[in-house]
Order: structure tokens, then sequence, then C-alpha cells
């Protein structure tokens, strides 16, 4: 008979090279599986712990949910900034936080997220403990097992109320800005149409020079800070379009002497702004310094497509002469090159003796709002 206290192998009869383990083997083994479960709540424990105070040490407000979107915690920061009692918004709880306007989109837009796996991100109002609704954004991102399943999924809301107001009060100033300029150029096409009016033999200036006014007054609507809602909505367009009603205003544009070549792409309001910014500024400086500034200087505008990207060929020909590059970077210069960085594209410049040379390459997709074939 084999030791009751040993580890060796035991043959039972009747089944040949079976073996088991003796009693104190299992015995060994259960109070290494208690162990092991011991060790493993001790691990969950001071993980849980750490989250907690790591999330209670941030500034803004933590939450995390089940795989089913169930919220079952908030940070200290969420129960600061609302003023509920603990425990008093978990599950379903959380959307009555919201103004009233913003729960059925959040409830959308988070749902979306549940059903897809996809990060969420959305701007709503979220009752203050005040008792005012303060704008807030809100995000959320999938935690993922090692087989790609969701089993969690973590969340914050970030307090953006005063950059939000300070937003929509620059909004507000900007449209009030751009309705006086606005105001300035019919006053001044109204006074042109008077003046011909007295002088009939001026009328056939006074017409085009109120063609151009209007011109630059369409201009200025690209070229003028925007937001979402104010930015102008060109609708199906193409670049080469947007361009030539840019410069209308210039009559080197009727008389030739600005040249349109090569391939175009389609443009909406996404791209719009930048690119009107950047030929605006160009164009500006061409008729202050450049080609357009003399009676046989060239603007050459050739557009290449090739790798998902629409380079822009800028080529002044016939300008005063140009000792080479600026030595001061003037503001112009560093608008052009934030507006080409907001769309994800470049400017490189050359300063040939007689003229500049740019191009503008910019990837296609950030064009347009939807991708067009």
């Amino acid at each position: 008979m084999a030791d009751i206290g040993s580890t060796k192998p035991v043959k039972t009869p009747g089944r040949m090279n079976d073996h088991v383990l003796s009693p104190s083997a299992y015995q060994d083994d259960a109070s290494k599986d208690a162990g092991r479960r011991t060790r493993s709540r001790h691990a969950l424990y001071d993980s849980d712990a750490s989250f907690r105070i790591l999330t209670d040490a941030m500034p803004q407000m933590v939450w995390a949910t089940r795989p089913d979107g169930f919220h079952d915690y908030y940070n200290a920061r969420w129960y600061e900034f609302t003023g509920m009692p603990a425990g008093s918004t978990d599950g379903e709880a959380w959307n009555g936080m919201f103004h009233p306007e913003d729960q059925e989109r959040a409830w959308s837009r988070w749902r979306h997220s549940l059903e897809t796996g996809e990060p969420y991100e959305i701007e709503y109002r979220l009752r203050h403990h005040s008792g005012e609704y303060r704008w807030t954004l809100g995000r959320a991102l999938p935690v993922r097992d090692d087989d790609g399943k969701i089993i969690r999924w973590i969340g914050t809301c970030t307090d953006i109320d005063t950059a939000k107001r300070v937003n929509e009060q620059n909004e507000i100033l900007s449209r009030e800005l751009s309705h006086r300029i606005k105001n300035i150029f019919a006053v001044i096409n109204g006074l042109i149409g008077l003046s011909a009016r007295r002088e009939p033999s001026a009328a056939s200036f006074a017409a085009t020079l109120q063609k151009r006014l209007s011109a630059l007054g369409r201009a200025h609507e690209f070229v003028r800070p925007h937001s979402e809602q104010s930015r102008p909505m060109i609708g199906n367009s193409t670049l080469q379009t947007m361009l030539k009603d840019l410069f209308a205003p210039y009559p080197a544009l009727e008389l030739g002497r600005i040249i349109f070549a090569g391939d175009d792409v389609a443009i909406d309001d996404s791209g719009a702004t930048s690119i009107a910014m950047i030929f605006h500024e160009l164009a500006t400086n061409a008729a202050k310094y450049g080609a357009l500034s003399t009676t046989e200087g060239k603007v050459e505008v050739s557009l290449v497509r090739a790798d998902g990207q629409i380079a822009i060929h800028w080529r002044e020909s016939g300008s005063p002469s140009i000792a080479g590059k600026p030595e001061r970077v003037g503001f112009g210069t560093k608008l052009t090159d934030l507006s080409a960085q907001q769309i994800g594209g470049t400017i490189e410049r050359v300063w040939h003796p007689d003229g500049l040379e740019a191009t503008i390459s910019i990837p296609i997709e950030q064009l347009v709002r939807v991708s067009t074939s």
C-alpha cells in the first residue's frame, strides 16, 4: 500500500497504468487554488482601488458602464458637478441629467456606439448643481478583452461651457462685422450708381466697377472667419470654379492674365474657407507687389491630381524684380500656412527674380464632407 502522505502515483487495481494523486496531493492543489483565488481578489481590489483614486484625482468627470451600457460607476467630480446623491444616476438615470432638448440626441448617439462599438462623442447640456445647464463634451471608448469582445465602457464629461459661450460671442461679433462690411459694399455700389446717372459717359465704367465690388463681396464671404453654422454653402462646386469666382474682382482675370489649367476636383464648404483664405492672400499680394501689379504680369494656376492629393501650382511672371526670399515672415504668410494646415495641407514657396512660385498640396478628402468619386 502506498504511503498516505506520499505524492507518488498510486496504482488502482483493474486499471493498467492509470495514476491518481494521493489525498495529500489533492489537499495541496486545493490550497494552491485557494491561494490563487485570494491573490486574484487582492489584485482585482488593488486595481479597482487604483482606478478610483486615479479618476477621483482627475479634473474631469469620469464614468464607466457594463458592456450593455448600464452605468455603474461615477467618480467624485460627477457628484460634485451634479450635486446628485451617490448611486442615484446609475443605470439609465444619467440621461435625465441632460437638457430635455438634448436627451433623445444623446440616447441615439449612445445606442449607436453600443451597437457598433464605435467611440462615443457628443456635446450636450448637463445640469449643474446650481440648477443651470452647462455645455459638456461627453466621450467614451470601449475596453476589449484579448478576443476583441467589449467588457467595459470608460467615459468622461468635460465642462466646455465657458469656451462654448466665448465661441458663440465671437461668432456674433464676426457676423456683425461681416454685416457692416456688406453694408459698406452696398453703400459704395449705390454711390457709384448715382454718380453714373449724373455722368452718362461713365456708365460703362461704373457698371464694371459695380461688378467688381459685387465679386469682392462674394469673396469676402469665403475669407471671413466662420463657424460650422455660418460657413458658406457652395453646393456641388469644383475647385477651379471657386477660384475663378474668388479672382473675379481682379481685371486681370478678364484680360486673360490669370490662367487656369490642369485637373479639377469637387469642393464644398468643408474646405472652401481655408482654400479661399490661401488664394485671397496670394492674389492680394500679387496685386500689391507681384505680377498683377504690372500691366504685363501673369499668374498661372495649374492643378495636378495624384495619389489622393491635389497639388495647386501658383506661378507669377512679369513681376517687379524680386531679390529673393523676404527677410521677415509677415502675418499673411503665417495665415496662409495655418489655413493649409487646417485641412492637412502644405505650402512650399520659391522666389524667382520675375515672380513667386508656390505649391499648395492638399488631401482631396479634406475638400469635401463626403468623398466624391
